[in-house]
C-alpha cells in the first residue's frame, strides 16, 4: 500500500475507497426478534345456560352492535393520500380566505405527519407559508423539526434565502431540535445561492453542536467544496468521513468521480468505478448518466466504454439528452457507437417512429383530422416530447392546423416535464397558426416560465391570453406582478399591468405595482403610482399600507413611513367587520399580510 498525501488528491481518492471487509465492519448488525402473542386458553368446563327468554334478550342486545360493525365495514375508507391531494388542490386553486374556511371544516387530525405531507406536496410558496402559520395556531399542534425543515426547503428551492434563514432562526429560538437533515438542507441551499462561506459556517456549527454528520451530509458538503474548487478541504473531509466509520455510498463515489473526470483524470475515476463495485456499492442509473455526460464533455471515450459495458450488463439506460451528447462525442472521436446502440435501443426505435410520422404527414397533409389523431398517438402512446417538437416544427412549415385542445395538451405535457423550450414551441405554433388555446394552457406556460426565471416571454403570453379573451384574474395578475418585482423586472411588470383591463386595475394590482418599484428602489415612482391609485378612486387597505411602510423604511424615509403608519392605524376601528372590505381589498391584504416573509 502506498502512503497517501493530502496534497495529492487523486492518489488519495484512489486509495481511500474502503474494501469490502472495511465496509462490512462499518455497518452495524441489527437484531430483530419476533414476539409471539400467546392466546389465553378457553376454560374446559363451560357453564350450561338454559335456552330462555334472557338469552333472547341478550341476542337482541347484540344485534345493534353487529349492525354498527357492518355499517362501519360498508363505509368507504378514504386514504390519506387522497386527503392530502384534496388539500393540495384547495391551496393551489383557491384563495387563502376560501382555503382557510375549508381547512377549518375538514375532519382531519392535524398531526406533524399530516402537516408535513401537505407541505411536501409543494403547494404555491405563499400558500405554503400561510398554511404553515395557520397550522401553528391549531389547538394541540406544535411544529417539529420535520415540518420546519420542509418549510425551510420550500423557501430554499424558491431562492428566498432570507425567508429560509428566518425559519431556521425560529427553530433555534423555539428550541426545535436541529438534526443533520436540517443542517444539510441549509448548506445545500446556501451554496446554491452563492453563499459558500455561510454553507461552510453551517457545517462547522453542525459539528460544534454535537450533531453527527451522516453519509448524506458528508456527500453534500464534499460536493459543495469540489464545486467551489476547494479541493484540499474536500480531501480532508473525505478522509474524516472514512476515519469516523461512515461508509461512502453510490452518490459519494459519483461526486468523487465527477470531479476527477472534470479534471481530466479519467484513469483515476475508472479505478474508483471498479473499486466501488468491489466494496459493494453498485452504480445506479443516475450515477451512470452523470458520468457519461461528464465523459462526453471532456472526450473521455475510454471510460465511457467501460461505463456503457456496465450499463449493458445491468440493463440500465441513458436519458435522451445524455444519449445525444454521448453520440456526438463518439462521432467526434471517430469511434463506433455500436455499444451505445446496444445499451439504448429505444432511441433508435424513436428515430424510426419519427420517420414514419413524417411519412404520415406527407400522406395526410390535406386531412387535419387524421393529423390530430397522429399527433395524439405520438403524444399519448409514445410519450415522446422530443418527437412532438419535430412534428410541430414540420406542421408549422406546412401550415397544418391542429385543434386548440391538442395544442393546450402539448403545452401541459411539456410543462409537466419541465421543458420550457417545448412549451414555447407549441405556443409559437399557436400564434403562427392563429389558434387560441385554452386558459389552462396559458397558465401552465406562465407558471413554468416563472419557475425557470424566463420572464421576458411572460409579456407575450399575457398579451396573447388577453387577445384570446381569457381573463388573468385579479389574484393571478397581482401575484404575477409581485413575482416580477421579486425578480427586479419592473419593466415587464409595468407592461403586464398596462395590458390588464380597466376592471382588473384595482387596489390589489396597484399595490403589487407599488411593491415592484420599491424593490428596485425607485421610491418616487412608487409614491407616484400610489397617488394615481387614489385619484382613480381606489382606497388603500392594510396591505397597501404594509407595502408603503416597509418600502419607505427600507429606503430610509422614516418620516413618510410614520405618516402612513398613522393612516394605517385609523383603519383598525373599522377593520373588525370584514364584510365591508371588497374582494380586491381582501386579495391585497392576503398577498401583503404582515406575517408573510418577503
Amino acid at each position: 500500500m502506498c502512503r497517501i498525501r493530502i496534497c495529492n488528491l487523486h492518489g488519495f481518492l484512489r486509495n481511500l475507497v474502503p474494501s469490502p471487509s472495511t465496509k462490512a465492519k462499518a455497518k452495524a448488525k441489527a437484531m430483530h426478534s419476533l414476539h409471539q402473542h400467546q392466546h389465553q386458553r378457553k376454560p374446559k368446563n363451560k357453564p350450561i345456560t338454559p335456552f330462555r327468554s334472557s338469552n333472547k334478550n341478550t341476542n337482541n342486545m347484540k344485534k345493534p352492535e353487529k349492525l354498527k360493525e357492518k355499517k362501519k365495514k360498508d363505509e368507504p375508507r378514504e386514504y390519506m393520500r387522497n386527503v392530502i391531494g384534496k388539500i393540495y388542490n384547495t391551496l393551489k386553486y383557491s384563495t387563502w380566505e376560501t382555503a382557510e374556511q375549508e381547512l377549518n371544516n375538514l375532519p382531519v387530525k392535524w398531526d406533524s405527519y399530516t402537516v408535513n405531507q401537505v407541505l411536501k406536496s409543494h403547494p404555491p410558496m405563499e400558500k405554503a407559508w400561510l398554511f404553515f402559520n395557520w397550522a401553528s395556531g391549531l389547538r394541540g399542534f406544535k411544529h417539529d423539526q420535520y415540518t420546519y425543515t420542509t418549510m425551510l426547503d420550500i423557501f430554499g428551492e424558491a431562492g428566498r434565502v432570507s425567508s429560509m434563514k428566518h425559519v431556521f432562526q425560529q427553530m433555534q429560538e423555539k428550541g426545535i431540535k436541529l438534526d443533520s437533515v436540517t443542517y444539510t438542507s441549509m448548506m445545500h441551499w446556501l451554496s446554491s445561492s452563492g453563499n459558500v462561506d455561510e454553507a461552510v459556517q453551517m457545517w462547522e456549527q453542525m459539528k460544534s453542536k454535537g450533531c453527527h454528520p451522516t453519509v448524506v451530509s458528508y456527500t453534500a458538503y464534499i460536493k459543495i467544496l469540489f464545486d467551489n474548487q476547494r479541493v484540499k478541504e474536500a480531501t480532508r473531509v473525505y478522509k474524516e468521513m472514512i476515519s469516523s466509520g461512515v461508509a461512502p455510498n453510490c452518490h459519494t463515489y459519483t461526486v468523487l468521480m465527477d470531479y476527477l473526470i472534470g479534471s481530466g483524470k479519467c484513469k483515476e475515476a475508472l479505478e474508483i468505478f471498479e473499486k466501488m463495485q468491489e466494496a459493494g456499492a453498485q452504480p445506479d442509473k443516475a450515477a451512470c448518466n452523470i458520468l457519461i455526460e461528464r465523459c462526453s464533455k471532456v472526450g473521455g471515450t475510454e471510460l465511457m466504454t467501460h461505463i456503457l459495458q456496465y450499463m449493458k450488463e445491468n440493463h440500465l439506460v441513458l436519458r435522451y439528452p445524455v444519449f445525444v451528447e454521448a453520440l456526438e462525442a463518439l462521432k467526434i472521436a471517430g469511434e463506433s457507437d455500436t455499444l451505445l446502440r446496444q445499451v439504448n435501443p429505444q432511441f433508435y426505435m424513436d428515430c424510426s417512429i419519427r420517420k414514419n410520422t413524417n411519412d404520415s404527414i406527407t400522406v395526410a397533409a390535406d386531412s387535419p383530422t387524421n393529423m390530430d389523431k397522429e399527433l395524439l398517438f405520438v403524444l399519448l402512446k409514445n410519450k415522446n416530447v422530443v418527437a412532438i417538437d419535430r412534428l410541430l416544427t414540420g406542421m408549422m412549415d406546412k401550415k397544418i392546423s391542429l385543434d386548440h385542445k391538442v395544442v393546450s395538451t402539448i403545452i401541459e405535457v411539456n410543462c409537466s416535464h419541465c421543458r420550457p423550450e417545448g412549451a414555447l414551441l407549441a405556443f409559437k405554433y399557436s400564434v403562427t397558426m392563429g389558434i387560441s388555446i385554452e386558459r389552462t394552457g396559458y397558465l401552465f406556460l406562465m407558471g413554468l416560465l416563472i419557475r425557470s426565471n424566463m420572464f421576458s416571454k411572460l409579456v407575450d403570453i399575457v398579451e396573447e391570453m388577453t387577445r384570446a379573451g381569457h381573463s388573468l384574474g385579479i389574484y393571478l395578475a397581482s401575484l404575477l406582478i409581485f413575482r416580477l418585482g421579486c425578480a427586479r423586472k419592473h419593466t415587464f411588470a409595468t407592461k403586464i399591468f398596462n395590458l390588464l383591463s380597466d376592471n382588473h386595475k384595482c387596489t390589489a394590482t396597484y399595490t403589487a405595482l407599488i411593491s415592484v418599484y420599491f424593490s428596485v428602489r425607485r421610491v418616487n415612482k412608487a409614491l407616484e403610482i400610489y397617488k394615481t391609485m387614489c385619484s382613480k378612486g381606489f382606497c388603500p387597505v392594510l396591505g397597501t399600507y404594509n407595502v408603503l411602510i416597509a418600502g419607505l423604511e427600507r429606503n430610509g424615509r422614516y418620516a413618510e413611513a410614520e405618516r402612513f403608519r398613522k393612516a394605517k392605524k385609523s383603519l383598525h376601528p373599522n377593520s373588525d367587520s370584514q364584510e365591508s372590505v371588497c374582494i380586491e381589498g381582501k386579495i391585497c391584504n392576503l398577498l401583503f399580510a404582515v406575517d408573510v416573509v418577503l
